[in-house]
């Protein structure tokens, strides 16, 4: 199968670099192999079901039936706070 492909000046930019660099043989193989592993990546996540995050969504729930939650707002002030503090303002 041919596919036309139309990249940006940065993607073309980019595998121009890394094929002269000899990360890859070609701008095809390079497409092709960041293919492979996109293919990879996304049936990872589609065969993921997310049973590892369970904890983490019973200790939230269990935090708002306690109270313990904060505004956006209160978050925001207070990492506004740390920014400051870290850039010594």
């Amino acid at each position: 199968m041919t596919i036309i492909l139309t990249l940006t000046p940065e993607q073309e930019a980019w595998l121009a670099a890394h094929v002269a660099s000899g990360d890859f043989a070609s701008t095809e193989d390079a497409i092709r192999r960041m293919i492979a592993a996109g293919m990879v990546e996304r049936a990872e996540l589609e065969q993921d079901d997310l049973t590892w995050a369970k904890a983490y969504v019973d200790e939230a729930i269990a935090d708002v039936e306690r109270g313990e939650v904060s505004t956006l707002e209160d978050h925001d002030t207070r990492i506004d706070a740390l920014m400051s503090k870290l850039e010594g303002k």
